[in-house]
């Protein structure tokens, strides 16, 4: 088959799933065109525009399937390139844009949500990452145009359920080497996600508070990706916990990065904005323990045990729920009675055929 694939904002993880992709269907015809992740509003309103200008040629070969992340404004990319109107394509939801959390600076775009809309009307098959990310899509959707004034269709969001699959991003055979488990001298947890509002870094700060004043002896390793403007919470936690600090910062060696996950004990996530949690999953197939509020996709993919009960508008209470799960997962783990869940049924082995199924039907 030749397949055009498209990326419009090709992030860290975006980047992840279709590198992977392409290397575990080698049969297959590729033809790549992405456009880099920064100035969200213009990409995502402007990505066929660019397109279907500066990748003409790549455009107006023959295909037989379009596989497009959800950045995509499929729509209007099949409208300026009149050659792929006929192709069959599948959208793939690694987020949905009526998920994200809003704050006092950051809100929702009207723009991002229609042109989302658009382009899974325009697709003949959606996939999403987790039931969480297909379920807020449809209901974002559902509100998004009970809102408008006159003359909307009807059942929309039925329509495009008809259409949805799930399967989730797999993760990469790396993380599933066998390592010797090392016993930490003291608890070690590690935060490894983007360092920006919605992964919630005001409760990461609270929740190192909580544990300090707790007298648990832990160190934590901050990773994640960085930008040049971060939340204030990440230089008080540097300031003020230095001692329980470990590495700090993001890795960009991957080896390096999946060998201090092998060696740390608990994966935590403060998050308010996870569609799947690659960061979380990846941290546990290394063997760490997960926790994480009872939100988002964490209970779709994490065990039960130590999902803290989740409070999203409230940061005190939510960020002493986390405390209290990691202090509950340190005194199971000193009496060797927690089990590290298998996260094998998400490697790319095992997720092979489910890809393979959704691209030759598709």
């Amino acid at each position: 088959m030749r397949i055009l694939l498209a990326s419009a904002y090709d992030a860290e993880s975006h980047r992840y799933w279709r590198q992977a992709l392409v290397s575990h269907f080698p049969k297959h015809y590729w033809t790549i065109i992405t456009l880099p992740p920064r100035h969200f509003a213009w990409r995502i309103r402007g990505n066929a525009l660019s397109w279907a200008f500066e990748q003409r040629e790549a455009l107006d070969q023959d295909y037989d399937l379009i596989i497009a992340t959800s950045m995509v404004d499929l729509a209007t990319l099949k409208g300026l390139t009149p050659g792929l109107s006929h192709v069959r394509s599948l959208l793939y939801f690694h987020e949905n844009q009526f998920a994200y959390p809003e704050t006092e600076h950051v809100h929702a775009s009207v723009e991002a949500q229609l042109t989302s809309i658009y382009s899974a009307l325009a697709a003949d098959c959606i996939v999403f990452n987790s039931v969480w990310n297909r379920d807020s899509f449809l209901q974002g959707v559902a509100t998004f145009l009970k809102r408008l004034p006159d003359h909307v269709p009807a059942h929309v969001p039925e329509y495009l359920l008809q259409r949805s699959h799930i399967l989730p991003v797999p993760l990469h055979d790396d993380c599933f080497e066998t390592h010797a488990k090392q016993d930490n001298e003291i608890l070690t947890l590690v935060w490894n996600h983007r360092r920006e509002y919605d992964k919630g870094p005001d409760r990461l700060l609270k929740v190192i508070t909580y544990l300090h004043n707790d007298g648990l002896d832990f160190r934590i390793h901050i990773l994640g990706q960085q930008f040049r403007h971060e939340p204030d919470a990440f230089a008080i936690i540097k300031e003020q916990f230095a001692a329980h600090l470990g590495v700090w910062g993001y890795l960009p060696d991957r080896q390096a990065y999946l060998q201090l996950l092998r060696q740390c004990d608990i994966v935590l996530s403060t998050a308010l904005h996870d569609f799947q949690g690659l960061a979380m999953l990846e941290a546990v197939a290394c063997g760490c323990i997960a926790v994480a509020p009872h939100r988002l996709a964490y209970p779709e993919f994490l065990s039960h045990t130590y999902l803290a009960s989740s409070f999203p508008n409230d940061i005190d209470s939510d960020a002493r729920a986390l405390a209290d799960a990691v202090v509950h997962a340190a005194l199971a783990m000193k009496k060797q009675s927690t089990e590290r869940p298998d996260m094998s049924h998400f490697n790319w082995s095992t997720m092979h055929d489910q890809y393979a199924k959704l691209i030759e039907q598709h």
